[in-house]
């Protein structure tokens, strides 16, 4: 039995479904970078420069391999403002229907009954990439509200601001969901293997729109599982040694 074959042989598991989705949203993209503590979005960025044959410059903060900055984020955020990077990653304890995300806690600022770690640069990020990638793994009603309470990076509004970056894609544990710009609202592309869009409904709190028929979210092929489960695996494994060990007992 071939490698391929031998991989084909194990079937695609959420998270190998998350790094292959991902990756489609990054296709030709010149340079990806990556935050911190985002195992699956630096596998997905990884994936893309394989599959780019090193088309995609990637980096991912924390890495000693995968990262040419040597003043960490200074670096990350002048780049972005020069219009070098073309996709990155954010999350949010709360986001909305409106694409707005918060990363500074629950209940009225600025006695929350809840702290989160803060906003850092989401912004500005938020801002300037032109194609924000949206990712949070749990998919529940507390996560996706019908209003954040508090605003840490806003998504696009008619305020007049030059705004050359903004949300590009949700993709959760669930489901992908495209954003439509010109309507402020999420579209629900694909569900994932193993869910439905009724599961889709329940678990948000926010309205979407969502088309007659929604295909499932395509599963990697034996090709694509094989560059996952081996060259991807062993370079996240750099920062992530945990993860990729747990990748590669799927």
């Amino acid at each position: 039995m071939s490698a391929v074959a031998e991989v084909a042989a194990r079937a695609a598991g959420p998270t190998e479904v998350l790094i292959h989705s991902i990756a489609g949203l990054l296709a030709g993209s010149r340079h990806v970078a990556v935050g911190a503590s985002s195992p699956i979005p630096g596998a997905a960025a990884l994936y893309t420069r394989a599959v780019s044959e090193g088309a995609t410059r990637v980096s991912v903060l924390g890495s000693r391999r995968h990262n040419a900055f040597t003043n960490g984020g200074v670096e990350l955020f002048d780049l972005a403002a020069q219009g070098r990077i073309d996709a990155f990653f954010l999350g949010g304890g709360q986001i909305d229907g409106a694409a707005n995300i918060n990363l500074v806690g629950v209940g009225s600022y600025p006695q929350m009954e809840v702290r989160w770690p803060g906003s850092f640069g989401s912004a500005y990020l938020y801002y300037l990439v032109p194609r924000v990638i949206l990712f949070r793994e749990e998919h529940t009603r507390r996560v996706f509200v019908p209003k954040v309470d508090f605003v840490s990076a806003p998504g696009p509004r008619d305020d007049g601001i030059y705004r050359p970056g903004g949300p590009h894609a949700l993709i959760t544990s669930l489901c992908l969901f495209d954003f439509d710009r010109a309507r402020k609202r999420f579209v629900l592309r694909s569900v994932h293997p193993g869910h439905t869009v009724e599961e889709v409904r329940d678990n948000t709190g926010f309205d979407f729109d969502c088309p007659a028929q929604v295909p499932a979210t395509p599963a990697p092929d034996a090709a694509a599982l094989a560059l996952i489960r081996g060259q991807v695996r062993e370079e996240i494994g750099e920062t992530y040694p945990k993860f990729a060990a747990q990748l590669a007992a799927v």
